[in-house]
């Protein structure tokens, strides 16, 4: 299971974050069935929604047009992208962060005085767009946390888009070969934080089920190490399966499988995708946008 080309990785990424996205969305919050419920009158139909992706993905490939058109990535150029992203009115499932610093950005706020602060801006809405970030070699601390802070100032949010973007780094770099623990390796390169506690408290657990119930919220403590945990298994599952694991683990199944999606699907690469994934991929409605802006990337990467 090995990737053909670094841009079999980018394809992998950002397609299964794209899937994880759309297949995680229509679960997202549910309460779990409990198997012995009495229906008198028989048990309601259960009408699953199409796929369609979410803000995880729009505001991603919003990131990845950004870098396109300008490799040197601020966070001004950004906050202009999501900008005028936003006034399309087309971004779907915006948490509350993201969405009052998109309110005051087209309002003419600037991209370091809007949004949340605080403890309410510890949520997982600056990860689930981060991922592109760790395909740009020059990628530092300080670019992470400006580009985190457009829509969440919160040092633990900050901790887990950097997350991410080492968890791919680790991929991209050919550093992680999934035979050792995913969370060990990233757990010593972030600060000390209530994501790295999480991370240490998880990395003896295999079970996604257990590991599930130490949180499975959008509150970043709990989204990022689930999602790194998930993806950690890659090497021994199928992404289908890793994906039909989360979301049975519930809550904020969305960015979870989103996430999850982007390190585990860099670690295969698309062409390693089932083509049951590869079908379903298909029937998002914006799969050909997302799939010309991936080209487009590659071609600036020269990946292609």
């Amino acid at each position: 299971m090995i990737p053909k080309t670094k841009y079999d990785q980018l394809e992998g990424c950002f397609l299964g974050g794209a899937i994880g996205d759309a297949m995680g969305s229509q679960y997202e919050n549910q309460i779990k069935k409990e198997s012995d419920t009495y229906h008198p009158f028989g048990e309601p139909k259960v009408v699953i929604p199409k796929l369609q992706i979410t803000d995880d993905t729009q505001l991603t490939f919003a990131t990845i047009e950004a870098i396109t058109e300008n490799y040197r990535l601020s966070p001004q150029v950004l906050a202009e992208k999501f900008k005028n992203l936003y006034k399309t009115r087309t971004i779907r499932g915006l948490g509350s962060s993201t969405l009052k610093a998109l309110q005051e950005l087209e309002a003419g706020g600037h991209w370091s005085q809007v949004g949340r602060m605080g403890e309410y801006a510890a949520g997982n809405g600056a990860a689930m767009r981060i991922a592109p970030l760790a395909f740009i070699d020059e990628t530092d601390r300080t670019q992470i946390r400006d580009i985190s802070s457009i829509s969440h100032r919160n040092d633990e949010a900050y901790v887990g888009a950097l997350s991410v973007v080492i968890g791919i780094k680790q991929i991209l770099n050919n550093q992680w070969d999934g035979s050792t623990n995913l969370l060990s390796i990233i757990s010593a390169q972030i600060p000390d934080s209530r994501v790295k506690d999480r991370m240490l408290q998880l990395e003896p657990l295999t079970d996604l089920a257990e590991i599930g119930s130490y949180g499975n919220s959008g509150y970043v403590v709990d989204s990022i190490p689930l999602a790194l945990a998930a993806a950690n298994q890659i090497a021994n599952t199928d992404l289908d399966t890793m994906f039909e694991r989360l979301i049975e683990v519930g809550g904020d199944t969305d960015t979870n499988c989103s996430i999850a999606g982007q390190i585990a699907g860099c670690f295969v690469g698309k062409s390693n995708f089932s083509s049951n994934l590869l079908e379903k991929i298909k029937t998002i409605p914006e799969y050909e946008k997302l799939d010309s802006t991936l080209n487009k990337f590659g071609a600036k990467l020269k990946w292609l």
